[in-house]
């Protein structure tokens, strides 16, 4: 018997959602600082932890102040995810950072993830799916196992309510549903409606996932469908204030956005994290969608962009985004 209250304390209300390509440590630890209850990795090759591929160990590191952390994998073969499963948390324990749960991801929709039967093609596949969760769940012991899942592969096979009963009698101990199919990749148009219906069939706690990009969207969520948590994942990007201000209306309370100094002060935060963790020429590199997001709302952003673009050192960005922001001030001045 699961004890799904203590699952609900350990996600809380307000989770990032994986995000494959920008969801690493420096983003991770910005959607924290902001109010983030329960963080999850990006997605992790079963079989490239199995075959040791030099890439995936940063995949897989955990930091103490992003805890509590799900590592998710991908894969199609119930071995190869329980040997990288029970991998991961053993290096994690190793490492005086154990992961909170294993999370199973049946909601990739890219081409070269459901080509090798991975990702949300498991949602056409409910018997191996169902083995694959069994043999983590094995895996993974007394550890929770969730499931990340889309509610079909179109909209001729949404299967989404016994997918997730699957999930739940293989031993899952929660499952996150996104609103999509695997067919509307992230196109505009989210069926929440389906979350109620898992919600209503599950016992274990529902995570409602999909266009939330305010805290209106989840409260809309939340009172819609009765989850019992929302996971965002784009809408955070360049917007770690979401989660707070998502808690603040849960609680009722005011909420102050940042001004844009406090915007460019965080992504220049953010950036300084990616460079100690990867070096300042990757770091730079992979910080500039970032800073595209934290930027875009800003006057003169599209400008400020194309200068980032070009920007190769730490000093320099730091020289020119102070710049940018002194001259939004003194124009507000003006």
């Amino acid at each position: 018997m699961q004890d799904n209250q203590k699952n609900k304390d350990l996600f809380g209300k307000v989770i990032l959602a994986p995000m494959a390509g920008e969801g690493d440590y420096a983003f991770r630890a910005s959607c924290k600082r902001f109010g983030a209850d329960y963080l999850v990795s990006e997605m992790i090759s079963a079989k490239a932890i199995c075959y040791n591929d030099k890439k995936t160990p940063l995949l897989a590191k955990i930091r103490a102040e992003e805890m509590p952390i799900a590592l998710q994998i991908f894969g199609s073969e119930p071995e190869f995810m329980a040997k990288a499963s029970d991998f991961l948390i053993n290096e994690s324990i190793k490492a005086g950072t154990p992961c909170a749960a294993i999370d199973i991801n049946m909601g990739c929709p890219v081409q070269k993830v459901v080509k090798n039967g991975e990702g949300s093609a498991l949602m056409k596949n409910p018997e191996l799916a169902g083995k694959i969760i069994k043999a983590v769940k094995e895996a993974c012991g007394q550890l929770p196992v969730t499931v990340k899942m889309r509610l079909g592969w179109d909209a001729s096979s949404v299967n989404v309510v016994d997918m997730a009963k699957t999930a739940e009698e293989n031993g899952a101990s929660a499952v996150c549903v996104h609103a999509r199919t695997r067919e509307q990749f992230y196109t505009p148009g989210v069926d929440i409606s389906y979350i109620k219906k898992v919600k209503e069939a599950l016992s274990v706690p529902v995570i409602g996932n999909g266009d939330i990009f305010c805290a209106d969207d989840a409260l809309n969520m939340f009172g819609a469908t009765g989850c019992d948590a929302v996971a965002i994942a784009r809408g955070a990007l360049g917007n770690p204030y979401i989660f707070a201000q998502i808690k603040a209306s849960l609680e009722g309370k005011e909420y102050t956005p940042p001004t844009p100094r406090e915007r460019i002060e965080e992504a220049l935060r953010e950036t300084a994290l990616r460079i100690e963790d990867k070096g300042e020429y990757a770091g730079i590199r992979e910080s500039r969608v970032h800073l595209a997001h934290f930027t875009k709302s800003l006057r003169g952003s599209a400008a400020i962009r194309g200068k980032i673009n070009f920007i190769d050192s730490f000093e320099e960005l730091k020289e020119v985004l102070y710049s940018y922001i002194e001259d939004i001030e003194n124009a507000e001045i003006a």
